[in-house]
């Protein structure tokens, strides 16, 4: 059977993504995966380098993705489909170019863990992301930004004459494009994937990547590596060496034999085939293996604890079998970012299929015969000589044009290649793709002026990249343009510039919102909570005036009031933030947000009996960050009672409680 590539519709109960949060991410990055310096100390040195190498400070210029909710219907869903005789793999263009399924057609397996819904949660960089299947992670520790995102594809002549599918875009987080190439040969029983990243600036560049890969999860599955010990990192924030598979008296290679979620990276040994694979009792599951550069090697566990367990519900539904993560990625662990040089690029190859080793040899008590067991099987099915073959015959085909289109991506990759003039063969940014959110800035690029809007509306988002920034700094001073020139200066560190270039704004602005927002932002994380908090009854105050129909408008609003109500309640300003919430939309009082502001608003006031009925009556939190411990700290200062199962999202051991909350 010849390989074939066709596109088609996956129909699944699916929320809606929702409008983007239309308010600049100002405030300092949170992510779970770090090490401060105390916590750095004794590991490695040059992995100690790396986790201290350019770790993300800012999210901008993208924007949070949190307008999703977790009401579901049925949606139709655009793929890809990339079959031969042994494998299927559907591809998921428009978010992120995940692959949702990968079946092995001589037994009708599915070796992927395929979520059976579409259910936004708060765990990508900027916020929406979804669980299941291959997703590709680029930019910084954590989820990209790309997960609920459309990339380009295409159809590009593959190495051995027939077609392979290329998937590229832009990533802006570091300023880079990046390509991933789906290659099914005519008679592989392995899908490869080769990936490509690409400095085009004359500065280096901080790399991250990992690709991530669920697999189902059971009672005896095993997920097996070439190593002895591993680093843990757990939601206690600490990295530690542990022995593999054995510790603290259990098997950590069986994902539900941990209790709490953590992080597992695999320290492959030096000169050894990268690998990981995820076998079932009777030994056949998933393998994932590549060439030497993507190095790194994870396990991320759940857990059996009720937490975990809540999560695992939380990112599906009721009943649906639970899920472990399997992973590869550029260093030894997530907490690193790696240099690449001005004008360079990194490539690797990937591979995967179906495995089956003997059951007794990987559940046995033997590590080693387990490991080897595993190992062997693998170099049966697909010599490591085969993949280093494949990827150079790939690396033939890397700068192939793209022939027929598959899909679209964004169009920032279309606005920085003209404006930067960057060549970049195998990856075209056709400036078809500039839309609305392109042009003021493509007209800042052609006539050193920032347009003024057409409509009344919310700021469209900000650019933040030095180029960006120097031409805002020439161009003619406009309420609108000092809005997003102190965007700009905010990213870049020099925050009294910024909220100088926000206080001229403002002077001007006939639409005040935006700009205190911004100078709430900049009050609270200097310390003073009282002034942020005016700012912040005043923003709001100007946006509900001003504010009309339409998404955006309500985006806008449900944005700042979350906002405006915390600071307030932090502020002790129980009057301003009960105006606040009289202020807001009856639509926006039924989210998920507002009716936990309710419920510590009410506290605050000393209606506690009332808070607690907030709780008692139920609501849902959709974007609930990982990590987050509201519920339970809210819930806490409510009552003594236990937290009932609905609220417990606890990643870690009662001990290292309390110190996430917002």
């Amino acid at each position: 059977m010849a390989t074939t590539v066709s596109r088609s519709v996956l129909t699944l109960p699916a929320a809606p993504l929702g409008p983007e949060n239309p308010l600049p991410a100002l405030r300092a990055f949170d992510e779970v995966h770090v090490l401060d310096e105390r916590a750095r100390e004794g590991l490695p040195r040059d992995m100690a380098r790396q986790i201290g190498y350019e770790p993300l400070r800012s999210l901008l210029p993208v924007r949070i993705r949190d307008g999703y909710q977790r009401r579901r219907a049925e949606r139709d869903i655009e793929t890809i489909v990339i079959e031969n005789a042994h494998l299927r793999v559907t591809v998921l263009p428009g978010l992120g170019g995940r692959i949702h399924s990968l079946v092995h057609l001589p037994t009708g397996r599915e070796l992927l863990y395929r979520n059976p819904v579409f259910q936004p949660a708060n765990f990508a960089l900027n916020g929406a992301w979804f669980s299941g299947g291959i997703e590709w992670n680029i930019g910084a520790t954590g989820h990209t930004t790309l997960s609920c995102a459309p990339l380009h594809a295409a159809l590009v002549p593959a190495p051995d004459g027939g077609v392979m599918v290329r998937l590229w875009e832009w990533e802006r987080l570091r300023d880079l494009p990046f390509q991933v190439d789906l290659w099914l040969p005519e008679e592989s029983e392995f899908l490869y994937v080769g990936v490509r990243l690409r400095n085009p600036h004359e500065r280096p560049a901080p790399v991250y990547w990992w690709s991530n890969i669920a697999v189902p999860e059971g009672p005896d599955t095993r997920v097996l590596a070439p190593a002895d010990q591993a680093w843990h990192f757990g939601y206690e924030r600490s990295l530690r060496r542990i022995p593999v598979p054995a510790w603290e008296g259990a098997d950590r290679t069986y994902p539900l034999r941990s209790e709490y979620p953590a992080d597992f990276f695999y320290e492959v040994e030096t000169g050894a085939r990268p690998w990981i694979a995820s076998l079932d009792a009777d030994g056949r599951g998933l393998v994932q293996t590549s060439t030497a550069r993507l190095r790194g090697r994870k396990l991320f566990v759940w857990g059996a604890g009720e937490g975990g367990r809540r999560w695992q519900e939380w990112l599906t539904e009721p009943g649906t079998a639970g899920y472990a993560e399997i992973q590869a990625g550029l260093a030894r662990t997530q907490l690193e970012h790696v240099r690449l040089e001005a004008g360079a690029e990194f490539s690797w190859l990937e591979a995967y299929g179906a495995l089956s080793a003997d059951p007794a040899a990987v559940h046995g008590d033997d590590w080693a015969a387990a490991r080897g067991a595993a190992g062997a099987a693998l170099e049966s099915a697909l010599p490591a000589a085969a993949v280093d073959a494949a990827y150079e015959a790939w690396r033939g085909c890397a700068d192939t044009e793209p022939g027929e289109r598959l899909a679209a991506g964004s169009g920032w990759g279309a606005l920085e290649v003209r404006c930067g003039g960057y060549k970049l063969p195998g990856t075209p940014f056709p400036e078809d793709t500039l839309g609305e959110e392109q042009e003021p800035w493509l007209e800042l690029w052609r006539s050193g002026v920032f347009p003024a809007p057409r409509r009344v509306a919310p700021p469209g988002p900000s650019l933040v990249a030095p180029h960006w920034r120097d031409m805002l700094e020439t161009a003619r001073a406009d309420p609108l343009t000092e809005y997003h020139l102190g965007v700009a200066q905010w990213h870049a560190g020099d925050i009294a510039q910024a909220v100088r270039s926000w206080e001229r704004g403002l002077a001007l602005a006939p639409s005040r919102w935006p700009l205190l927002r911004c100078l709430a932002v900049a009050d609270g994380l200097a310390g003073d909570r009282a002034r942020a908090a005016r700012w912040y009854a005043e923003a709001f105050e100007d946006l509900a005036r001003e504010s009309r129909g339409g998404e955006g408008w309500l985006a806008a609003e449900s944005a700042l009031g979350r906002e405006a109500l915390t600071a307030l309640l932090a502020a002790g300003l129980l009057p301003q933030a009960r105006a606040v919430w009289d202020r807001l939309r009856p639509a926006l009082r039924d989210e998920g947000r507002f009716r936990l502001a309710a419920a510590r608003l009410l506290a605050a006031e000393g209606h506690v009996g009332a808070a607690w009925r907030v709780f008692e009556e139920g609501f849902e939190l959709p974007d609930l960050r990982e990590g987050e411990e509201i519920l339970s700290e809210v819930w806490s200062a409510l009552t003594d009672r236990p937290l009932p199962r609905p609220y417990n999202f606890r990643m870690r051991p009662p001990e290292h409680q309390g110190w996430r909350g917002q």
